[in-house]
């Protein structure tokens, strides 16, 4: 399991987080930045400012800052990644309080998928805020939730790219998550870390989701797989609703 450095500059890491904020969600206010990172509006407005002076922002006429020209790639649309962040964290939330670990929202991009919101556990051992990190779709949990109901043409260019072998042994392990409603990442992307991953029937314009329980490897057990299974089902249904009930996306 990939943990925060010893040394961690706390400053850094918040202009990181900041920056994927950004271009993930969107403009933003001074305000909005200090209550998600969890800082003083003072020090929000200075770390905005050093975003600007390296082009990572820029501040809109409305006195709104937006991702500016290094983070400018539009591979996932800010507006949708907002929305959907917002009608996830209820689920997850949920989820978190039933089983006692972390629960991720993440959307397909390319051949990743990006975390888009994470809630924390309470305990003390615990997989961190994934928020903004992208991983191989064919590796996380989330990203073979997603890879197994694409069709054909879309899963071919993902697995196109990792070999012959790689790809005709991930195709079966597809099979057996269509089959079985679930994926599992048994710490193919971190040592120490597994988690499991349900697809969101696609349903208000989005399409592409997926939850996902991360756990310390050390405190997953196959026992506890049927009930993480269950709640993550449950939550992507009534996150479908939720999206299919909101304004479509465009």
């Amino acid at each position: 399991m990939k943990n925060r450095p010893a040394y961690a500059i706390a400053s850094v890491d918040a202009a990181l987080l900041l920056a994927s904020l950004l271009q993930q969600e969107g403009a933003m206010r001074v305000t909005d930045v200090a209550a998600r990172l969890g800082v003083s509006v003072s020090t929000a407005h200075r770390l905005l400012g050093m975003l600007v002076y390296r082009d990572f922002a820029e501040q809109l006429p409305d006195r709104r800052y937006a991702p500016g020209p290094v983070l400018r790639r539009g591979d996932v649309p800010q507006e949708p990644v907002a929305a959907l962040r917002e009608a996830a964290l209820p689920h997850l939330r949920r989820v978190v309080e039933a089983v006692g670990e972390a629960a991720n929202v993440v959307v397909f991009d390319g051949s990743d998928v990006r975390f888009v919101a994470t809630v924390e556990s309470a305990q003390v051992l615990r997989v961190g805020d994934r928020t903004g990190r992208a991983l191989p779709a064919h590796l996380a949990s989330g990203g073979k939730a997603v890879l197994a109901l694409l069709d054909d043409e879309r899963r071919a260019a993902v697995l196109g790219a990792l070999g012959e072998a790689t790809a005709a042994r991930l195709e079966r392990e597809l099979r057996t998550v269509r089959r079985r409603g679930f994926a599992l990442n048994d710490e193919a992307t971190e040592p120490g870390l597994t988690a499991v991953g349900v697809a969101v029937p696609p349903a208000g314009g989005f399409e592409g989701v997926a939850l996902s329980i991360a756990a310390p490897s050390a405190r997953y057990s196959a026992d506890e797989l049927p009930s993480w299974v269950a709640q993550l089902t449950e939550a992507a249904g009534a996150l479908a609703r939720d999206l299919g009930a909101a304004r479509p996306i465009a």
